[in-house]
């Protein structure tokens, strides 16, 4: 029987705001060490390029791990799930803070990176029930808003720290401060005993037939892969093009961030009462200013405003389809959740190989917004095959529903003031 969704306006539940946090710290880890590789690289005794790869194992922990690490603990308790995967990263911060090796900090951060995997699949689907169906995509905005968040303040924050204490100082803080966060975990998330009763391997593996699941997930890595691919040489951009001084880069970059925080709002908001016109508009709107980049990014000021507008249109698309293949997953969508996250690193990956590749080629410098004006209109072909194919009816999401749904997702959460 159908449920009616519920109202899309009013507060969300404390434990969205929580798990909010959480992505902010782990958006934070997985972003830092860019500022930080010329220390990491003189204090381990490895060149920089080879430092790199802190970065890189990452991604691929992330890709490879969340779905891994989704099914590993599906019939665990939602809740010891999330404080496990805090105490893992946190004790990889411990690690990598404390070791002289190399080989150890990069062991490390791909045990973090599979801890990080591990909270966003289940934190997605406790935020999106504990939420309600009105509600569900404006509370997946407001967690991948602490990602956004995290570039904006905590990786600038994080290098700063980095700067004054060597690198290891903001390993140290992220490792207290993720154990500070189990502790709010604990507390706020309801307790999910006997979802072990409830969920199977097989249900998860049965969900992913679902062809809308593969429709978001493709969005996903096509509208990430697009705004990356022009994110990731940016900087050339502004410098060699617009003529912005490297000194004022970061102001930009600022810019950037703030345009994707308020995307995430903006998407999250609207994307509860028209999913697909928000998306396709988003997509599209992405595709021209993407387009509209390289040759205007010989004016500064036009440079400044296309990029803060690229952050702003594609990333109000993420957390739309992020909603949606949760949604398409019905019930069972843990694994489905993961994959977004292995759908939008696979998009970073995808889309700074080939925005690579066009940088080097008879482009230069317009290669890579072109090649992610590409990627972003390519995001159109999904999205519209959604909208004819129509999305998920509200009473397939993950909210929670009376009698057996309730005691499988735990006690309702109480909203805090």
């Amino acid at each position: 029987m159908s449920r009616p969704a519920g109202p899309a306006t009013g507060k969300l539940p404390s434990v969205v705001w929580v798990l909010a946090a959480g992505t902010f710290l782990m958006g934070t880890t997985e972003f830092v060490v860019a500022g930080l590789l010329p220390q990491i690289a003189g204090d381990l005794h490895v060149g920089v390029p080879r430092a790199g790869l802190l970065i890189t194992v990452f991604a691929v922990g992330m890709i490879v791990g969340g779905p891994t690490m989704a099914l590993a603990t599906l019939r665990l308790p939602r809740r010891l799930t999330l404080v496990l995967a805090l105490a893992v990263f946190a004790f990889g911060h411990l690690v990598a803070a404390a070791s002289a090796s190399f080989a150890v900090v990069l062991a490390a951060r791909f045990t973090t990176a599979l801890a990080t995997g591990a909270f966003w699949a289940i934190g997605f689907v406790i935020a999106t029930a504990a939420a309600g169906p009105g509600r569900s995509t404006r509370a997946v905005g407001v967690m991948m808003g602490g990602l956004t968040l995290a570039n904006v303040v905590g990786v600038p924050l994080g290098s700063v720290v980095g700067q004054a204490t060597g690198w290891r100082g903001p390993f140290w803080a992220l490792a207290v401060l993720a154990a500070l966060a189990a502790v709010f975990v604990g507390r706020f998330v309801p307790v999910t005993a006997g979802q072990a009763a409830g969920v199977s391997v097989r249900a998860e593996v049965r969900a992913l037939r679902q062809g809308r699941l593969w429709l978001a997930l493709a969005a996903a890595v096509l509208i990430m892969g697009g705004v990356l691919a022009a994110y990731t040489y940016i900087t050339p951009l502004l410098t060699g093009r617009a003529g912005i001084p490297e000194a004022a880069v970061p102001l930009v970059l600022i810019a950037f961030g703030a345009g994707a925080l308020g995307g995430n709002t903006l998407g999250g908001r609207l994307g509860d009462r028209r999913p697909m016109a928000t998306t396709i508009t988003a997509a599209a709107a992405t595709a021209a200013v993407l387009l509209l980049l390289a040759p205007l990014s010989t004016h500064p000021a036009a440079a400044i405003v296309l990029v803060f507008l690229m952050a702003l249109t594609g990333f109000a698309v993420n957390p739309v389809v992020t909603s949606l293949a949760v949604r398409s997953a019905g019930d069972a969508p843990t694994l489905a959740s993961a994959l977004t996250t292995s759908a939008y690193n696979t998009g970073i990956a995808a889309g700074s190989a080939l925005a690579a590749h066009a940088l080097d080629s008879s482009l230069g410098l317009t290669g890579p917004p072109l090649v992610g004006g590409v990627l972003a209109a390519l995001t159109l072909l999904p999205l519209a095959t959604l909208a004819l194919r129509g999305t998920p009816r509200q009473a397939r999401t993950t909210a929670p529903a009376p009698a057996s749904a309730s005691a499988r997702d735990g006690t309702p959460v109480p909203v805090r003031h």
